[in-house]
């Protein structure tokens, strides 16, 4: 046997060996390495997926909640608008029912004012007219109108319970 072939074939065999240690290492190492860390970062995918998918969904639901919350503020607003226009309309015709009721009290203590005048008016007359009648009687009177007086009720006295 020749040396060289030996060696051709041992370098051979050490080679079919030595790729037969990289399989068998590839096969028991690092292939189950590799899938580990593609099935890892396939579950990290999965994760994230999942969280951005779970935010759209919150996103969705929260710009649902913002448009009711606007349709909300809105319709608030209205009946606010609504209730604000039907006290406004409370308030003036309270204003004015005072105002009209303040106006006949007005015209009553008027009317009462000018009866009391008429009334103080009236008693001022009769005074007056009394002092000056009393005056005037007083300065026309003398003995010989009172006894022409004094004699026509007699008469007309007389007259009466004749009659009765």
């Amino acid at each position: 046997m020749n040396y060289e072939q030996i060696a051709i074939w041992s370098q051979v065999i050490s080679a079919i060996l030595f790729m037969i240690a990289l399989v068998a290492m590839w096969i028991k190492w690092i292939a189950p390495a590799v899938l580990a860390a593609q099935e890892a970062r396939n579950q990290q995918i999965a994760v994230a997926e999942r969280h951005r998918d779970e935010a759209k969904a919150t996103l969705e639901t929260l710009r649902h909640e913002i448009d009711g919350a606007k349709r909300d503020a809105d319709l608030i607003r209205e009946r606010a608008a609504h209730q604000a226009g039907l006290e406004k309309e409370a308030a003036i015709a309270e204003a004015r029912e005072a105002g009209e009721r303040s106006l006949r009290n007005a015209a009553g203590e008027l009317g009462r004012a000018r009866a009391e005048a008429r009334e103080r008016l009236r008693g001022e007359l009769i005074e007056k007219a009394l002092s000056f009648a009393q005056t005037e009687a007083t300065s026309r009177m003398n003995a010989a109108t009172n006894a022409k007086l004094v004699d026509r009720l007699v008469v007309t006295l007389e007259q009466g319970a004749e009659r009765g």
